[in-house]
């Protein structure tokens, strides 16, 4: 969730911090092997135990057949920053309405509580029970969730 004051390598940086474990996920070194890694694949185990954990398996099966290489921008975080820049100017137009997914094991709740108090919302919900996909893990209650805010805030 950046803001003008939160960019995403800091974000990127913090979430990094809290994962006590990629597992079997792969990182690929494109740039020779002392440099630093260009590019990660989540391992079925990480995705299982830390994304999918609560999902129905046919959504973790099909995740992990479709997992592809996800870019590091470690030599590019002001690509980044410049990319997702969020300014002054138009921040806060838009109401902010942030879904706490209490189970996420990588993003975990406190720094899902971290971003909320660095960058306020005008609303938190929570969606108890659910992991890092909730889309899979609680469908319905997402789905009444993003109702809610969408009458709430049209």
């Amino acid at each position: 969730m950046p803001s003008p004051g939160l960019s995403s390598t800091t974000l990127l940086e913090q979430q990094t911090r809290r994962v006590d474990s990629y597992m079997d996920s792969v990182y690929t070194f494109d740039n020779a092997p002392n440099n630093r890694p260009t590019s990660l694949l989540l391992g079925p185990n990480f995705m299982s135990s830390k994304l999918y954990q609560l999902s129905p398996p046919e959504d973790l099966t099909l995740a992990v057949m479709l997992a592809r290489p996800h870019p590091l921008y470690s030599d590019h975080e002001s690509m980044l920053d410049e990319a997702a820049a969020v300014t002054d100017e138009k921040y806060g137009s838009v109401h902010r309405v942030y879904i706490v997914c209490d189970e996420d094991k990588t993003i975990t709740e406190d720094l899902q509580r971290w971003m909320i108090e660095n960058n306020p919302t005008d609303e938190v919900k929570l969606l108890s029970g659910s992991d890092h996909m909730p889309m899979f893990s609680k469908p319905k209650e997402l789905c009444i969730s993003l109702q809610e805010i969408a009458e709430k805030y049209p």
